[in-house]
C-alpha cells in the first residue's frame, strides 16, 4: 500500500503513523507544502494522511497553498480514497466536505479524555475502542460534522472531537500520533501558547506520564489496522463510494 502524507510545517510530520506504515511494510510519500513541493498525482497513493499545522484553514494570504491543497483533498475524496485528517487536517477535510471551521470555545493543549459517541462505537473503524480514552491535544479552531458524516465524540473543552464516513474517511481533532519528542518539540515550537487556563496543561504535566504516548499509539495501530484490512485488495477504493464534497472557497 502506498501512504502519502502531506506536512505543513517541519515540526509535525506524520510521527507514529509513518513508524506503523514502515512496519507493516508500506510505501511513505509526503508533500511539504512549506518547502512549495507538488502533490503527486492521485494514481500515486492509495492513503491520504493530512497532518497538522498552527495555520487556520482560511489565512490564504499567509499560506498561498490552502487552496491547492484544498482542491487535492477534493480530488482525493471524489476518487473514494482512504484519508485521514489530524488536527488541522481534520478541519481541512471537514471544510472540504461541506461543514464550518470556526474558533473553539476554548484552547485545548495537553492531555485530556475523549468520550465516543453510540454511533461511532457501532462503525467499523472504532468499534474496538474503549468508549473514553485519553488523548493528546493542541488546537484552537474546532469544526462542524460535516453533511453524512458521523459525529465521533466530544471533550469536555470541545464538542465536536473528530468525525467519520463509511470506513475509509476520518478526522481526528486530537492526536493519537505523536511521541514523546514530538510533544517536547511542540512545546519548543509552540510553548507561547501555554499561558494559565483550565485546558491548557504545562509542559511538566504533558510530560510526566511516557506510558500515555503508549496508549495512545495502541489505539492508532488500532484504528490505522482496522482501515487497511477493509481496504480493497488493488489499493484504491471504487470511486462510486466517495462522499459529496464541495468545491474549496
Amino acid at each position: 500500500m502506498r501512504l502519502h502524507y502531506v506536512q505543513h510545517v517541519p515540526f509535525e510530520d506524520a510521527g507514529n503513523i509513518a513508524v506503523w506504515a514502515a512496519e507493516r511494510g508500506h510505501t511513505v510519500t509526503r508533500t511539504r507544502l512549506y518547502e512549495g513541493e507538488a502533490f503527486p498525482r492521485q494514481d500515486q497513493f492509495d492513503w491520504l494522511v493530512i497532518m497538522g499545522g498552527p495555520m487556520n484553514v482560511y489565512e490564504y494570504d499567509l499560506y498561498h497553498w490552502l487552496l491547492r491543497e484544498k482542491q487535492f483533498i477534493l480530488e482525493t475524496l471524489q476518487r473514494g480514497a482512504a484519508a485521514i485528517g489530524v488536527c488541522l487536517g481534520a478541519q481541512l477535510i471537514a471544510d472540504v466536505m461541506g461543514g464550518r471551521v470556526t474558533r473553539n470555545k476554548h484552547k485545548e493543549i495537553g492531555w485530556f479524555p475523549v468520550t465516543l459517541t453510540s454511533e461511532a462505537i457501532r462503525s467499523p473503524l472504532l468499534g474496538r475502542f474503549p468508549r473514553k480514552f485519553t488523548a493528546f491535544h493542541w488546537h484552537g479552531d474546532t469544526f462542524s460534522i460535516p453533511p453524512g458524516a458521523t459525529r465521533l465524540g466530544d471533550s469536555e473543552a470541545c464538542d465536536n472531537q473528530g468525525f467519520i464516513l463509511g470506513n475509509r474517511v476520518v478526522g481526528l481533532q486530537f492526536h493519537l500520533d505523536y511521541s514523546v519528542e514530538g510533544i517536547r518539540t511542540m512545546i519548543a515550537q509552540c510553548g507561547t501558547e501555554l499561558v494559565e487556563n483550565p485546558f491548557i496543561q504545562a509542559p511538566v504535566q504533558m510530560l510526566a506520564d511516557p506510558g500515555r504516548v503508549e496508549s495512545a499509539c495502541g489505539l492508532l495501530y488500532r484504528l490505522l489496522d482496522t482501515i487497511e484490512l477493509q481496504m480493497p485488495q488493488s489499493g484504491s477504493w471504487p470511486s462510486a463510494a466517495a462522499p459529496p464534497p464541495r468545491v474549496p472557497h
